[in-house]
């Protein structure tokens, strides 16, 4: 402890001040030291409030832009409060405002341009009484409305704006994910079958052909040598062995495709023009039931050709038929088995997938 007695003496860290020793240490604020010192200890002064920090200044803050409605627009759905005063006679609103509601304009006053007239929606909102477009877009004042398309049985309702299809419009069908194969290719197949057929006719029914020549070739040499005679009957055995030989055709053209059709949906012309028979309703080999089915609405009537060539123009119109089947080119003979022609990629073919219970396939690729 000081033996320093409490007094005003010079402060040590600075002789121009004087300040109060209180025996312990120095109180107070300084004085200058040729100031007269008050009589006793300074008087104690209450502790300094701390000031609160001021932040420092940044960029002005951007308000947030009003999305939906022009500059100068009130937000949208806004209404004058309740309450509110007309505006006085002669009053127009600033450029770019819209009036209020049952605002009535001073004669001569125009809108500004991109404002709307008192009583017309504000822009981009629909007029009540105008068509729209299927992208929602508004149709000038008496433009005629769109038409309507109807859509094709079995398509898909397309998302909202979409076009429509234009009237007669048929979807483009893809029975189980496969394209339908083109009727030049279909042709070219069957004719490759054709061919086929007929060599194996020439090595079964050669010796019946040679013997049905035998018969026919006086009859063919008289009508040769006189043209204006009358022609001479056929004998009987001629028609049995041509009636054998359409009968044995037909047979040889059962042989050929409904085991392959049953098995793989392929005969020679039709996997080398990659071209697949499937069901309708999935890909599993068709068998042999349908097989029979849609060769027998064709090649049954083979025997018929010796009465009249009928046989003939029974298959050409069942051939024929595919040209009026737009959606799915199923000629007659496919309708009868539930089938149709698919186009298939070369190589391996696909896996068969079996029908699921429940889902009834549209042929075009998708369920409904």
């Amino acid at each position: 402890m000081s033996s320093l007695p409490a007094g005003w003496y010079k402060d040590p860290a600075d002789p121009s001040t004087q300040r109060w020793w209180d025996g312990e240490g120095w109180l107070g604020k300084a004085i200058p030291a040729d100031q007269e010192p008050p009589d006793g200890p300074p008087a104690e002064e209450p502790p300094e409030e701390p000031k609160p920090a001021t932040p420092e200044p940044g960029p002005a803050a951007t308000p947030p832009p009003a999305w939906g409605a022009p500059p100068g627009y009130p937000p949208p759905g806004w209404t004058p409060p309740p309450g509110y005063p007309p505006p006085p006679p002669g009053w127009a609103p600033p450029p770019g405002y819209p009036p209020p509601p049952g605002w009535t304009p001073p004669p001569g006053w125009q809108p500004a341009p991109g404002q709307p007239a008192p009583g017309q929606p504000a822009p981009g909102q629909p007029v009540p009484g105008q068509p729209m477009s299927p992208a929602g877009q508004q149709a000038p004042p008496g433009y005629p409305a769109p038409p309507v398309y109807p859509v094709p049985p079995g398509y898909p309702v397309p998302p909202p704006g979409y076009p429509m299809p234009p009237p007669g419009w048929v979807p483009r069908a893809q029975p189980h994910g496969m394209p339908l194969a083109g009727l030049g290719r279909r042709l070219v197949a069957r004719l490759v079958d054709i061919a086929a057929v007929l060599v194996l006719n020439v090595l079964v029914n050669g010796w019946l052909a040679y013997q049905w020549w035998l018969e026919v070739e006086p009859i063919f040499r008289a009508a040769m040598a006189d043209p204006f005679a009358s022609p001479q009957p056929a004998s009987v055995r001629s028609s049995y062995i041509m009636l054998t030989m359409l009968f044995v055709a037909t047979a040889l053209w059962f042989a050929y495709e409904v085991p392959a059709i049953a098995n793989s949906g392929q005969t020679l012309g039709k996997r080398l023009m990659q071209v697949r028979v499937v069901k309708l309703e999935e890909t599993t080999p068709i068998g042999f039931g349908r097989a029979f089915r849609r060769w027998g609405r064709l090649g049954m009537w083979t025997p018929f050709w010796s009465c009249y060539g009928i046989g003939f123009l029974a298959q050409l119109i069942d051939s024929g038929s595919v040209l009026f089947d737009q959606r799915l080119h199923q000629a007659l003979h496919d309708k009868s088995a539930g089938t149709v022609v698919v186009a298939v990629p070369p190589g391996r073919p696909p896996q068969p997938v079996p029908a699921t219970p429940g889902k009834a396939d549209d042929s075009t690729g998708g369920e409904r």
